[in-house]
């Protein structure tokens, strides 16, 4: 089994599928081997699972009585508790064909396994994925990335601003921070929060430039840096990003958007504001959360 220098847990597995005779096959593989399997039964109750216990690897049924396997596997690709480096393996009742192997592998599915299993090789092949994903989390924990979101961290956010700096410095380019803090009913339940969270980031990912970097800074603080983007810029971009949030206010009806942002001109000119422009947006946000005047609020020194 997987390296104790690695395991932090005992791999958590997820069966989504509605058959008894192959959700009982698979546990009957896979617990004595040491792995802790949980099932779902429907698409619903599976996806519900994922952001309730996030599992190691995930096992998906090509028919469920709810949704398309295949639209299951998608899904949890899009998911950032899930992402790319969590094994998920559509299974079918019978050997696949290749054209099935194929929508699978488009899907996003580490595999396609049909019945009956090889026993052995299948908790081979498990033991080795999940050797290389508890590794991959183990350095997510250690390095720049935020867990949950998939996004940097502080201390990520804080090494790309010194990047941008740099190169704002160099090029004589403005540089702009944007923190945004959404609130929506309910935020003192955590699965509510995880599903607001989850929602922006998916939003932010889809709506902001490739040069943007996004990070997490809090339990629902989502921070922006903006290169070649200046003051008006910054309030274009944090109008845009609301848009696409669908944000409104005031909670309940949707989600309530309070936001602080800061920007230099010319970084070469005004280079140890550039630095702190994390700290000035995050007082900005602070700001706008007690004056009531409005959502969004400049940092004034």
């Amino acid at each position: 089994m997987t390296s104790d220098k690695l395991r932090t847990h005992p791999p958590v597995v997820l069966i989504i599928d509605d058959q008894e005779w192959s959700t009982r096959t698979l546990e009957s593989i896979l617990a004595p081997s040491g792995f802790a399997v949980m099932r779902a039964y429907t698409a619903k109750k599976g996806l519900e699972r994922v952001h309730a216990h996030a599992p190691d690897v995930v096992f998906v049924d090509l028919t469920l009585p709810d949704e398309d396997g295949l639209q299951v596997c998608r899904a949890l690709r899009d998911d950032p508790q899930v992402g790319p480096g969590t094994p998920v393996f559509i299974t079918t009742p019978e050997r696949p064909t290749r054209s099935q192997r194929l929508e699978a592998f488009r899907a996003g599915a580490w595999d396609v396994l049909g019945y009956p299993l090889d026993a052995e090789e299948l908790v081979l092949r498990l033991d080795a994925y999940v050797q290389a994903k508890f590794q991959a989390d183990r350095l997510k924990e250690e390095g720049l990335i935020d867990p949950l979101t998939g996004l940097y961290n502080l201390r990520g956010l804080e090494r790309r601003t010194e990047e941008l700096c740099s190169w704002a410095y160099r090029e004589h380019q403005p540089l702009a921070c944007v923190v945004f803090a959404p609130r929506a009913a309910a935020t003192d339940d955590e699965k509510a929060t995880a599903h607001l969270v989850h929602d922006v980031t998916m939003a932010f990912r889809k709506s902001g430039r490739i040069s943007d970097v996004i990070g997490r800074l809090g339990r629902t603080e989502i921070a922006v840096l903006a290169p070649s983007t200046g003051a008006e810029g910054a309030v274009r971009l944090a109008a845009r990003l609301a848009e696409a949030i669908g944000a409104s206010g005031p909670v309940p009806g949707g989600i309530e958007l309070r936001a602080g942002y800061d920007a230099v001109q010319d970084v070469r000119e005004h280079p140890s504001e550039a630095r702190d422009l994390l700290t000035r947006a995050t007082l900005a946000l602070r700001k706008s959360r007690t004056n009531g005047n409005g959502w969004l609020e400049r940092f004034h020194g």
